[in-house]
């Protein structure tokens, strides 16, 4: 067999993304599998024109809304962007065009772009292609159902990383529940540490900032004088891995994830999890580390808050020390390329 490219689509972004690092991994390992396998990604952006006309629309409305979501075929290739190091540190191979082999090349497309399989005519081109579902509630990437719909049900497979979106999907399209299924991820669990506990609690404010800062409005008055309330916003990773490590309860704001990452990381730095699940999260969302909260119950986040400050124990990281191995057991680096190995079987099939 000759050699098959996998190649993953990515906007061309400027801040880490949890979504693009889980893309980077799985290219990396494709690439590690076989000499039958190269995986690259492709970083795109607007053309200039495309830039401009997306400029004027928003501040002068004349361009008609069933235009809306981006076009596939106004992007063009950032042949300069490089993944930054801190995000991941294993060589991220680029690809230079969108001209596609389809005797070689199978193309992954992110749930937010997967109109552009339509856009660039995949099918009429015979190009094999997979669109990635990382977060369910991103998909309505164009108000232009008909063209989403086709870009689905044209795809060879459609993949997602938890089992709370396969269900979805399978729902949602029916006729293609066979091409549809879960692949995994993985947390490093060496990187998470557990240090000496202070009495801090520690919050991601970037999703839901509205209830973020209504919560720690509502604790100024209930919260004991020797706890403290740490926002992660706008920090270098070394950062965030310290704050987890030192503190003892992590609030999570997780909003309509496909699989929220960041309460998989607080749990493995030994917190407690308080808040909400944020639908993927429902597959690891389990007592005793992971405290649930219905989304916009600012009262019973307090109190569930209030509640496990005056029963934590100081031996409570060792009596969850199962919990945590299960955890990153599920999310290992093993179970990540077990996951890969299956999905590079499916797509080498296209091309027997």
């Amino acid at each position: 067999m000759a050699e098959v490219n996998i190649i993953y689509l990515l906007p061309e972004m400027k801040g880490a993304s949890g979504g693009a690092k889980v893309i980077y991994n799985h290219s990396s390992i494709l690439n590690n599998l076989n000499k039958s396998i190269n995986s690259k990604v492709i970083y795109l952006k607007k053309n200039f024109l495309y830039k401009l006309q997306l400029s004027l629309s928003k501040r002068l409305k004349f361009f008609d809304e069933k235009f809306s979501g981006w076009d596939g075929k106004k992007m063009k290739v950032s042949k300069k962007f490089k993944p930054n190091k801190d995000w991941h540190k294993d060589e991220i191979f680029s690809g230079e065009n969108l001209n596609f082999d389809k005797t070689k090349d199978f193309v992954i497309i992110p749930e937010i772009w997967a109109h552009f399989a339509t856009d660039l005519k995949f099918k009429e081109k015979k190009i094999n292609y997979a669109i990635f579902v990382q977060g369910f509630y991103h998909m309505n990437s164009t108000n232009n159902f008909d063209k989403l719909k086709k870009s689905y049900e044209n795809a060879k497979l459609i993949i997602t990383t938890s089992k709370y979106t396969v269900s979805y999907l399978r729902t949602m399209f029916p006729n293609i529940k066979k091409n549809i299924f879960k692949i995994n991820l993985s947390v490093d669990s060496n990187k998470f540490k557990i240090k000496k506990k202070k009495n801090l609690i520690t919050y991601m404010p970037r999703k839901l900032p509205s209830h973020s800062s209504l919560l720690v409005f509502y604790l100024k008055n209930l919260l004991p004088k020797n706890w403290k309330i740490l926002a992660l916003n706008n920090i270098s990773e070394k950062s965030l891995v310290n704050a987890l490590s030192t503190s003892k309860i992590f609030l999570s704001f997780s909003n309509f994830e496909g699989m929220g990452i960041p309460p998989i990381e607080a749990a493995l730095s030994g917190n407690k999890v308080i808040g909400y699940v944020g639908g993927g999260g429902s597959e690891y969302w389990k007592k005793p580390i992971f405290i649930k909260v219905e989304n916009g119950e600012i009262e019973d986040f307090a109190k569930k808050i209030i509640k496990n400050i005056k029963s934590y124990k100081n031996n409570w990281i060792k009596d969850t020390k199962k919990n945590r191995l299960h955890l990153s057991n599920y999310y290992s680096k093993r179970s990540e390329k077990e996951s890969m190995v299956f999905l590079s079987k499916k797509i080498l099939k296209f091309f027997d």
